[in-house]
């Protein structure tokens, strides 16, 4: 089969999946063109049938913004005629299910272009529900040739916020069980007199809530020897590491920003921190679970369909609550060490890259029949 992907080549979920999708498709002997404006940094080098279309926009003084909408769908009709892309599969509604649409209509054979959408989160929970831009994302889903949403909550709140005609199929994210793997790690309960190391991997936007990270483990070190390990980059970082400075534990507070081998310091970890307002699945949480890290989040948006019985969900806006589940996990080695078999186990059973990647290519042949 001969795909098209596109997606946004940050380091947000979206991006992240999208390029998974491709590098795993490619690896599976399919002919994959990946497009974005600028290379993903998950994008495997070296795989036969993978190959990188960089969306060029060009700025004009007369334009405020450059119209990348329009030079993705230029570009994805000029990667269609080239390669004969049987299918474009767009991950994240604004604006890439536009632009596929735009394209499509390009065509001189207006059923030329076929285009799976998918949804993400903040897609349809925030920017595709402002007003600007809802009518467009309901227009482009219902002209997507199948839609998909990472989570039940996402499908069901795309129906709520848009209520499209089109049935939203739930195909939740991966994970490579083989790289993101516990194999070789020391957890807390072989080093019981060491520091616990705990984690929260985000994009750093408000929405992450941060600083509600550092404030339940500022009560979680004054308890036991801890530390936290903040992996990304975004908005709240200062903010963030100024709390941690407030409540009097920056030494213990480690930035690294953005990492390149996430899967090779995540099995370190003793713990996963997530405090979000919303989060539609929850990618990072998956990739520790994997790891066999045990994850305590907020209950909010579809991380309960990620963690099912694993670690613990708290009140959202209650950094006390999530400190004390914490604090639970890492006081006891016996269910630390239940709950990371586990983890790691609902992983492997549930979102193995295999089994995702089966169900896209269903939907593919589905489409194209």
């Amino acid at each position: 089969m001969r795909i098209g992907i596109v997606c946004y080549p940050t380091v947000g979920g979206s991006g992240v999946v999208a390029t998974e999708v491709a590098n795993a498709l490619a690896v599976r002997g399919h002919d994959v063109h990946l497009l974005s404006y600028d290379r993903p940094a998950r994008l495997r080098r070296g795989i036969a049938g993978l190959r990188f279309h960089e969306v060029a926009v060009t700025a004009y003084p007369l334009f405020r913004f450059p119209p990348y909408d329009l030079a993705l769908a230029t570009r994805m009709l000029e990667v269609r005629e080239e390669a004969r892309v049987d299918l474009f599969h767009v991950h994240y509604a604004i604006p890439h299910a536009v632009s596929a649409f735009l394209a499509r209509s390009m065509c001189a054979d207006t059923g030329c272009l076929n285009f799976v959408t998918t949804l993400h989160g903040t897609d349809i929970t925030v920017v595709g529900s402002d007003r600007a831009y809802l009518r467009p994302t309901r227009f482009a889903l219902e002209q997507s040739n199948a839609v998909t949403a990472v989570s039940r909550y996402l499908a069901e709140e795309t129906q709520l916020v848009f209520g499209v005609k089109q049935p939203v199929e739930v195909v939740p994210n991966f994970v490579d069980v083989e790289t993101w793997s516990p194999a070789g790690a020391e957890r807390f309960y072989d080093r019981s007199n060491e520091e616990r190391v705990l984690v929260h991997v985000s994009n750093f936007r408000p929405v992450k809530r941060v600083a509600d990270v550092v404030r339940a483990f500022a009560k979680v070190q004054a308890q036991l020897p801890a530390r936290l390990w903040l992996i990304g980059d975004g908005p709240d970082r200062e903010h963030a590491l100024a709390v941690a400075a407030d409540l009097g534990c920056r030494n213990r507070v480690e930035h690294f920003g953005v990492v390149d081998h996430l899967e090779k310091m995540l099995p370190r970890a003793d713990l996963f921190l997530s405090a979000s307002e919303t989060e539609s699945f929850g990618l990072s949480m998956l990739e520790a679970m994997s790891c066999g890290v045990p994850c305590v989040s907020t209950a909010v948006g579809g991380v309960a369909e990620v963690l099912g019985p694993t670690g613990a969900l708290t009140p959202f806006a209650d950094p006390n609550a999530l400190a004390e589940a914490a604090l639970a996990l890492l006081t006891d080695p016996i269910v630390h060490a239940e709950q990371s078999r586990v983890s790691r186990e609902r992983a492997v059973e549930l979102f193995a890259t295999d089994k995702v990647i089966g169900r896209y290519l269903e939907i593919y042949e589905r489409v194209l029949q």
